[in-house]
């Protein structure tokens, strides 16, 4: 993660926590319980959460040496289409969400990578990058509408579910066709 300026973070975002009443000593609980909007592209080409849907957090925020861990889940509904049918896919989805946000000039900064460990910018905690990551990594890249969907006919583009079992396509290659008269003599 790019190290941030304090004022980059809005402390009124819905996905921005503040951490000024939890005290900085290793053991000290707070839970937050609320309901956000969803971010824009939260999700794949295939299947998202709707920007601007609802999202239920229920976290956990703890102190711990060298920071805060966020830990708890994250709900809300998701939509797309099935990779094999294009139907709807209306789903829910419950994610765990687990990070460590360390303390500016904590020993992580020398200890670990920028990338490696959340940063926090004063007592400021931006939840996105986390919240993003264990969605988009949770939903599938070829979304189904159920386990066994068929998907469509090659041919026509019709549901397999709504074809009758006997359903083909007999298309014979012009320049056999001759042969295909010989078995129909025969029979």
């Amino acid at each position: 993660m790019p190290k941030h300026t304090p004022s980059t973070l809005n402390p009124r975002s819905p996905l921005v926590l503040d951490t000024r009443e939890l005290p900085r000593r290793p053991g000290a609980l707070r839970t937050e319980k609320r309901v956000v909007p969803a971010p824009a592209d939260l999700g794949g080409e295939m299947i998202a959460v709707p920007e601007g849907a609802d999202l239920d957090l229920d976290l956990r925020l703890e102190s711990v040496s060298e920071g805060v861990l966020v830990s708890g889940t994250v709900s809300g509904r998701v939509r797309g289409e099935c990779g094999r049918c294009l139907r709807e896919i209306d789903d829910s989805l419950v994610v765990r969400i687990q990070e460590l946000y360390a303390y500016e000039n904590s020993t992580t900064d020398t200890t670990t990578d920028e990338d490696e460990v959340g940063r926090m910018q004063g007592d400021l905690i931006d939840l996105e990058p986390a919240l993003r990551d264990a969605v988009v990594l949770t939903l599938p890249t070829n979304p189904l509408c159920r386990e066994d969907c068929p998907g469509l006919c090659p041919e026509c583009g019709v549901h397999l579910d709504d074809l009758p079992a006997d359903h083909s396509h007999e298309q014979i290659d012009p320049r056999w066709a001759g042969l295909s008269q010989l078995n129909r003599k025969e029979e």
